[in-house]
């Protein structure tokens, strides 16, 4: 984090500070191949601007002139914010937030393991053709009444909360045939945390196979019975041998401690549609895999069992107590997303082009990556996990360095404190406007009705 820390003190007086200052910008679009004219808005001012926007909310054009000091023409910045290729902004995200993960890497693991968390969430974009073709909106809407919408594969590191990998897709697509591209950025020794729709064999195969230990939820379909040398439902041919209704299809191999054993999974005869005939067939026939099942008592938590399948089978190392509390942390990538969809606003993006769409998300997560190496400074300086510090704080702090004098001494940001058994129901008190609801096309309203006029 040494890296970061350098360069977030120079922030108040340089927005790309954080990216090693303009001409490392420069340099970085030259290496990706693009070419610009010697002009006021070259790339590395152009991604100035384009990151003041998105750290004050993915403010409007005309706010600019104000956060930058200087008079900004909508129109230029628009047009130089277009000519920007993808590759170039990509390039300098890559650069800058896989130099603040890998710096400090090796610090605070769980039991020698970095754990990194996995999910889906999505994000809409302005009504363009060009968008709904690539991302169309969803099906129960009507044409005209909806917005296109980016499913948004992302993984996060636990500790630190970083994006270091995001995936875009269509609302159709499956999660598990963007794997190629989560997998990519694990390592051998790591630890992937995820949810039920990550829970199936051929994934758990594909982890063990790279030796990615993996914790999921048990998928809801998997039928899981701790039963001493329960029965088994086998293969015969094509199809299931004939037992009664609710026999586990996994074969029980020991018993490690109350509701905790280990099973062999046996490897379907059904390929998915996700995956290639050469994966198919590297695939091994059966895995081992502990399943355990811990209950929650505590107020305001809607689920009271959780039933978990992972390949971390050393029950002395990683006790069923400790995989629990792993797996209670999986809801930071919810908090996390609700940071930078609703705390930074990236859930309506502005781009009305699939190219501009790409590049806000990519600068979206670069300014969310500098916030939250902000807030792993603050939390070593002053002494807490950086999950506690408040992000909306580092969020200003951020805003606050862009524009106000350098303050010489260290600000420490809010600690929020541990609400433990805290009940959050999701109903707003606040009521809505007593609008109609948008459902046929804008335009058709601006047409005057027979009705209309028989009223006037």
């Amino acid at each position: 984090m040494a890296i970061v820390a350098s360069t977030l003190k120079r922030i108040k007086s340089d927005p790309l500070a954080c990216l090693g200052g303009s001409d490392c910008v420069n340099s970085i679009f030259a290496k990706a191949g693009h070419v610009w004219r010697k002009s006021l808005f070259d790339p590395a001012y152009t991604m100035k601007l384009f990151i003041l926007q998105v750290l004050h909310g993915n403010t409007a054009m005309a706010h600019l002139r104000h956060l930058n000091g200087t008079e900004v023409k909508e129109n230029s910045y628009c047009d130089a914010r277009m000519r920007l290729p993808a590759s170039g902004v990509a390039a300098v995200v890559e650069s800058m937030c896989g130099g603040c993960y890998k710096s400090n890497q090796e610090s605070r693991q769980w039991l020698g393991h970095r754990v990194k968390v996995a999910d889906a969430t999505s994000a809409s974009t302005p009504d363009e053709p060009v968008l709904q073709d690539l991302w169309p909106q969803p099906s129960e809407q009507k044409p005209g009444c909806g917005f296109p919408v980016i499913k948004l594969l992302g993984m996060l590191d636990l500790v630190r909360g970083m994006i270091v990998q995001l995936t875009l897709m269509s609302l159709s697509v499956h999660e598990m045939s963007q794997l190629p591209g989560l997998h990519a950025m694990l390592e051998a020794g790591d630890v992937l945390l995820a949810d039920r729709g990550f829970c199936s064999f051929w994934h758990l195969a594909m982890l063990a196979k790279s030796s990615v230990n993996a914790v999921f939820r048990m998928h809801q379909k998997q039928i899981v019975d701790f039963t001493p040398n329960r029965p088994h439902r086998q293969y015969k041919g094509k199809k299931y041998n004939r037992q009664r209704k609710g026999t586990p299809t996994s074969r029980y191999v020991r018993r490690l401690g109350h509701e905790d054993h280990l099973v062999e999974w046996v490897r379907p005869a059904r390929k998915p549609d996700w995956m290639t005939a050469e994966q198919f067939a590297q695939m091994p026939g059966t895995l081992l895999i502990r399943e355990l099942r811990y209950h929650i008592a505590a107020r305001g938590y809607r689920t009271r069992a959780v039933t978990i399948a992972t390949t971390l089978t050393d029950a002395t190392r990683y006790s069923k107590r400790e995989i629990s509390r792993l797996y209670g942390l999986r809801w930071e990538i919810e908090t996390n997303f609700r940071h930078i969809k609703t705390t930074m606003k990236m859930d309506h993006l502005k781009c009305q082009t699939v190219e501009g769409a790409i590049k806000e998300l990519m600068i979206f997560v670069l300014v969310y990556n500098v916030v939250r190496a902000a807030m792993v400074m603050a939390a070593d300086h002053q002494g807490v996990n950086p999950s506690s510090i408040s992000f909306i704080d580092a969020l200003r702090r951020l805003q606050s360095l862009c524009q106000a004098p350098a303050v010489r001494r260290p600000i420490k940001l809010i600690v929020n404190p541990p609400r433990p058994g805290r009940s959050c129901p999701r109903v707003i008190k606040r009521r809505i406007k007593e609008y109609d609801l948008l459902n046929r096309p804008r335009n058709e309203y601006a047409q005057t009705s027979p009705e209309n006029e028989v009223a006037d």
